[in-house]
This record gives structure tokens, sequence and C-alpha cells, in this order.
């Protein structure tokens, strides 16, 4: 098969992981079983080195297998970009290398598409009145900013009639595929959300961009979602039913941190004016529908907006101190409440707001219901009924992210079982005075998988060229819910790369201790732009922290300033495709990146012929889940630094090496400017845990020696 196709080569490695992707896949019984009997599960966790090919690996026998079977194949991946890489890259060489046809499609959530029908009333292309959806909004979208002015009205008025304009003409209804990308509170208002959406009674069904997408789903044997969506999805009808379809999840690694964020609340406990929108709409829609518990709505929300202020200020009064010391960041200022155990005094208001929210809920689940009923009954007035189920579908979501967020924050840990990690967050005081936000964790997303994933999945094969901490799958097996799971088998395949050839990883020791930030970062900026001014093609720098890379950008001399392309100065794309251009020009490119420029970064050849990284990239110190963990594990006699923090360096830095290698004839030269890994055993740990380099270190006289 493989011959037919020019672009595609065979190796062994490659052979190596798509028979184990054939067994599992063969195994993993699928659809109903005998009354009583346990189906056959089969779990596959390979680590795939870099250049292995491991996307045809799994895709190739698992489409095989899936058409053979009469069934589907869902492949999960970490983001967006590498779906549309599979949709538009892979997949379609495969198909030309295949003897069978099959068809695949790429599914999003539906929240990236537009509703028509909010777009029209946001363009004022139907008037507002009553119906409006958005006339009793009180300018409050969650932010805690004042109502716009009129002229900021009127643009966001033009902002909408430019996008209904362009809707069916030059765009296809797409965020992803608009020239420039709307801020989110813009994009909100006319998303295409599930709480909003009456379906196939809508009077924009026909011609609705995400049913239309939905309906290129039906036909597909190859369905290609994210990790985000897949978990989103779960116990739904938007994807295939997992104990029925082969799954694939590409950059496994990614899964573990997913699961956490998808399964974590918050809750805004000063921006509340929605809550007073939300009850008058329940209590005027319900009179509508004869719906009697919505009479009551009002004086529910009234309640519920009393107690969450309630909230607020003995939140300020009991964490004063903690936030007055606490470090101000991009979220606010963090404070996390010690041991998971919240002080007696917030127990009784977070009881009252959750029993509000759930009473709230069920009259607000009556008054959804009578207008589903009436939608159907009735289809001539179908588009007016529609307008009034997506008033109150707009802001219910908000009102169950609450509810949860109350229940996960009085959730407790019996015993030594792992806590929740709960936190609040300051915000500035602005024109409405200080605003707290309330958060929860679970710490260990293997839990939440176990639960809302593997319970479901019977054919399972999860790959990534970073799995292995060391030479063992053990930290990643227990992240991801999988440790003691009869059903999983392990793979490690090597990469083709000649690697001592190919590449030298050099470690510049430093006068100063790396954990010493203000003396660290000066010294190693000054020998990173030594180093750069001998750069001749293609590289990147890796820093691990916003200020590092502010730092260095600061202290460029004006002639590499010029040579220098920064992440967040320019859209990803823009500045690669800007890089890509330099060096193939023939002249010198460097690219400043953060973790995110760390994976999934492929810059073969000259484009990246010499790599930086800064430091170790261990993860944040000040991450409330991170320490509620590590506190965890201390309490019961268990080192966090070897058991988690290490692990997860090591998976990270080996990502961040593998930007280095991407082809066979690449050559690349990688510096380290951290000396503990050479200086500590935990840093010989993670040098020893990466591909086998030619290795040396530069000692802090710029001298270099050969390691063994």
């Amino acid at each position: 098969m493989l011959a037919r196709n020019a672009g595609l080569r065979a190796r062994e490695g490659q052979r190596q992981m798509a028979e184990c992707v054939a067994r599992t896949f063969a195994t993993g019984q699928l659809g109903q079983v005998e009354e009583g009997e346990e189906p056959e599960r089969a779990i596959a966790v390979i680590e795939a080195g870099t250049g292995v090919g491991k996307s045809l690996a799994y895709a190739a026998p698992a489409i095989a297998l899936a058409l053979s079977r009469k069934t589907r194949v869902l492949i999960s991946t970490a983001t967006v970009a590498l779906q549309e890489q599979l949709v538009h890259k892979d997949l379609p060489a495969l198909a030309a290398a295949m003897d069978e046809p099959f068809r695949f499609a790429l599914a999003k959530g539906r929240g990236r598409y537009v509703c028509k029908l909010k777009l029209a009333r946001q363009a004022g292309e139907e008037g507002g009145g009553e119906d409006d959806l958005f006339a009793d909004e009180a300018g409050d979208d969650g932010s805690g900013l004042p109502p716009g002015s009129d002229a900021e009205r009127q643009a966001r008025l033009q902002f909408y009639g430019a996008l209904s304009k362009s809707l069916g003409r030059d765009w296809d209804g797409d965020r992803d595929n608009l020239a420039q990308q709307p801020a989110p509170e813009a994009w909100w208002p006319v998303a295409a959300e599930a709480s909003s959406c009456t379906g196939k009674h809508c009077p924009a069904f026909n011609g609705c961009t995400y049913f239309e997408k939905r309906r290129e789903l039906v036909g597909a044997q190859v369905i290609v979602v994210n990790h985000d969506l897949l978990l989103a999805s779960l116990g739904g009808r938007n994807l295939p039913a997992l104990d029925n379809s082969l799954l694939v999840l590409d950059e496994a690694h990614h899964l573990p941190a997913v699961a956490l964020e998808r399964f974590a609340c918050s809750m805004d406990l000063a921006a509340t004016a929605w809550i007073e929108t939300l009850g008058a709409r329940c209590r005027r829609i319900g009179g509508l529908m004869l719906v009697s518990e919505a009479a009551d709505a009002p004086r529910q929300a009234a309640q519920l907006q009393q107690s969450l202020a309630d909230l607020q200020r003995l939140v300020l009064d009991v964490y004063a101190a903690d936030f007055a010391e606490a470090r101000e960041g991009p979220d606010g200022s963090r404070v996390r409440v010690p041991d998971s155990r919240l002080p007696d005094v917030l127990v009784e208001p977070l009881e009252l707001v959750s029993a509000m929210a759930d009473s709230f809920l069920a009259a607000l689940s009556g008054v959804a219901k009578a207008l589903r009923a009436q939608i159907r009954d009735l289809p001539d007035e179908a588009r007016r009924l529609s307008v009034l189920y997506a008033q109150l579908g707009m802001l219910t979501p908000r009102l169950e992210q609450v509810h949860a967020t109350a229940q996960l924050l009085l959730q407790e840990s019996p015993g030594t079982s792992a806590p929740v990690a709960k936190w609040f967050s300051l915000h500035g005081g602005g024109v409405r005075g200080p605003r707290v936000r309330a958060h929860a964790s679970h710490v260990l997303p293997g839990g939440s998988l176990r639960a809302q994933l593997w319970s479901g999945a019977r054919a399972v094969v999860m790959s990534s060229a970073t799995l292995r901490a060391g030479d063992a799958f053990d930290f990643f097996l227990r992240e991801a819910g999988l440790a003691g799971d009869a059903a999983v088998t392990t793979l490690a395949v090597a990469s083709p790369f000649d690697y001592p050839r190919q590449g030298r990883f050099i470690v510049v020791e430093t006068r100063a201790d790396p954990k010493d930030a203000a003396r660290f970062t000066p010294e190693m900026v000054g020998l990173l732009l030594a180093d750069l001014a001998e750069v001749r093609r293609g590289a990147l720098v890796l820093f691990t922290s916003r200020e590092q890379m502010r730092q260095a950008v600061a202290a460029l001399p004006a002639a590499l300033r010029a040579l220098v392309l920064v992440q967040g100065e320019l859209p990803r794309t823009v500045l690669l495709e800007r890089h890509r251009a330099a060096v193939a020009a023939g002249g010198p490119s460097i690219v400043f990146g953060l973790q995110s420029f760390g994976e999934g970064m492929d810059l073969p050849g000259a484009q990246c012929e010499q790599l930086f990284i800064t430091k170790l990239p261990f993860a944040s110190p000040d991450d409330p889940v991170g320490e509620t963990r590590a506190a965890w594990l201390r309490s019961n006699g268990r080192d966090a630094f070897s058991e988690l923090v290490l692990p997860a360096t090591a998976m990270r830095l080996a990502q961040w090496a593998g930007r280095a290698i991407r082809t066979e004839d690449d050559q690349c030269s990688i510096h380290c400017y951290d000396r503990r890994l050479v200086g500590t055993a935990f840093g010989r740990r993670l040098l020893a845990a990466l591909p086998p380099f030619a290795r040396w270190r530069r000692d802090a006289q710029g001298r270099m020696h050969a390691l063994e």
C-alpha cells in the first residue's frame, strides 16, 4: 500500500506500532453483549518516538478494521490545529493509498459555530421588543463591567451586521474560518450553544451551520475530534458511542490535564446581574407557558444574588490578610484553602447557594420543558418560541456552573482520599468594587477519567512521543486512571533518528543558581544573547515564563531584535510563515516562545538548526491544584517532588527537546542553561531520559567538556 504513495515510507518502528494497534482493536469487544457478560476491553498505551510516523501507524490499521467490522473510528487529538492537520493532510494521503475508500470528517464543539437566529437578532435584522434576546440583559456580560456606551453598542451592531452579511457568502459560519478571530465576549452572544438550541424545531434549522456539519459526520467512517470535545460529549449523542467504536487518543499526554480543566468549576460572586435577568425571564416566559413554579423565580434570583454577595463579604473578611500578601497575576490574587477544609463560617452560605441554585434550576427546567412542547405542537409559532427558549438558555449554564461549584466546594474527602482543590481569586476594585471568584477542582484526573471515559470505551489506542517518565509508563498510567487496569498493554517504539550523529545537547553552566531568578535570569540572558549572535539559519528559544522572555526581548540589541519573532506579537500561523520564509531566503530567523511552542512545533531542517532551552520546565509553583496535591502527598508521607514534579518535568523536557530533530537529515544543537542537569541527581536522571544526543557541558568559563 505504502509503495504506491511516494510521500509515505514504511519504517520498522511504524510497522511494530501498527501491529500493536491492530491487535488491540481486534481484541476489544464492541456493541451489545449477553446479559451478565463483561465485554472484553483492550487499551494500548504506545510511546512512539519522533519520526516513527505514528499517525499512519494508528490510522491505517484502525480504519481497515473499522471497515471490516462495520464500525467507526474516533480520533481525538490535543488541539483544533492538530485536528485540521489530520483532516487536511494525513487522512487524505492515507485515503489515496488504501484500496477501500473511506470518508472522514472533522468534529468541533457547537460553540465554534454561529447560531443564525441569534446573529439575526444581534444584527438588528428582526427588531427588538419584548422577545429581543438581550433587551433585559442590563449590560452585564459576566465581566463585571458597566453597560457599554452608545458608541460601543453601535460598534457591536456593526460587527454583527458585518458577520451576518458575510454568512453564506465568504464565510461558512465557523468561527475558526473568520479572517480575524473575535473576542470571546463578542462571540458568545451568537454561538450555537446547546442550552439555547431547539434543534429541528428552530425555524433556522434547515440552514444551520452546526447541523450541516453534524450531517457530514453521519456518513463518515472516521471522525476527528479534540480531547476537550471528547470529554464534553461523554454521555451525549454528538459523537459515536464509545462502546461501539474504535477510539484513538493521539497526543495522549495532554489528556489528564484536559480532564482536570474540563471537570473543574468556578463562579463569580460579584458579577451577578445576570441572575436577576434570568429570574425575570423565567417568570415572564413561564407565565406565557402557564408554568406556576416560574412565578417565584424573581424571589429565588434575589435570594441567590444576596447569598453570593454575603459569601463574597465573608471570603474577603476571612482571607483579607492572605489576599494582601498574595502575588497578583493574570487571574487576580489567589488564596488556596489549606487542607481543602473550608472555614465553618463559609459552609452554611455555600449550602444556601447550592440549595437556591438547585430550586431555581428546577423552575427553569419546567419552563424549558413547556417551551419545547409548544415549539413541537405549534410550528407556526416556532420562531417566536425559539427566541424565548434561547433567552433562557443563554444564561442557564451560568446557573448550572454556580450549582456545580458550590457542590464541589462543599465536597469533603474521607480518610486518605485525594482532596478537592479549593481556592478564591480576587480581582481589582474597578467601578464596582472588588470581585471574588470561587474555584474547585479535583486534583487527580484519573478518577474522573475512570468514571467518565474508561467505563464506556472498549477498544482504545493512546499514543504520543512522550508517555514515559524515564523508562516507565507508571506516572502516565496513574494520571490517566489506568494504573492496575488489566486491559492495558504498553509499548515503547524507538525513534529511527541517529541522535548521536544528528544532535548535540549542551548543558550551559551559570554561576547563579537557576532557583535564584533575580541573579540567574540576567546571567542566562547574557549567555543566550552571545549564543544567538552565532545563529546563521533558523533557531527556536523556549522560555519557562513570560517575564523571563520579556527580559530577554528587552536586552536584545537592535540588529538581533530585527531577527527575532516573539510569541504573542503575531498570530502563530503568521509568525511561523515569516520564520520559514526568512530561512528559505537564506537568512537567520529566531523564534521566541513559551510552553505552547515547546509542543507540536514542526520546524524541520534549517528552520531549527539550534534550540535554546532557558531553564528546566518545572510546572508553576503556585498552581492551586498542584499545591493541593503536593500537600496531600506530603501529609501521607510521600515525596511530591519525585512522585509528581519530576515525572511531569521529564515528559515536558522531552517534548521540548523533541523540537530539535524532525527528519533523518536534520542537524541541531540544543543549549540548556540549567546547571542542575549535571549538578544534581535528579538533573542527571532528566538528562538520561532524553534521546541519546551527543552530550556536552560548557562550564562557567566557556570551556567545553564531553559528558559520558
